[in-house]
């Protein structure tokens, strides 16, 4: 069982950064894949990036690819997304999510965190 809680969001203006951070509680957080998706007003969660139990592969949606960065911290149960140079169409709420290896799915899930890009 893990327990996830996300943090960092607010409102920035287009062309800004934000750094969000999710605390893992519960065991072996090492295992999981860690990920961030979003979900914007009227439109389906999409997802944002993912990276594997070491932080060597790090996976991203193709609005994000550049911009963003996943990465997380074993030693500190924490996964964090650094977001730069932020557009309007990134405003949404941002999830983090836990995946077990093969497990085809993410079983675990914070509560959201709101980012709001103005322009």
């Amino acid at each position: 069982q893990v327990q996830l809680v996300e943090s960092g969001g607010g409102v920035v203006q287009a062309g800004g950064s934000l750094r969000l951070t999710c605390a893992a509680s519960g065991r072996s957080f090492s295992n999981y894949i860690m990920a961030w998706f979003r979900q914007a007003p009227g439109k389906e969660r999409e997802f944002v990036a993912d990276v594997n139990w070491s932080g060597g592969v790090r996976t991203y949606a193709v609005s994000v690819k550049g911009r963003f960065t996943i990465s997380r911290d074993n030693t500190e149960n924490t996964a964090a997304l650094q977001m730069n140079s932020l557009k309007p169409e990134d405003t949404a709420v941002y999830y983090c999510a836990a995946s077990t290896p093969g497990g085809g799915t993410y079983e675990y899930w914070g509560q959201g965190t709101q980012v709001t890009v103005s322009s």
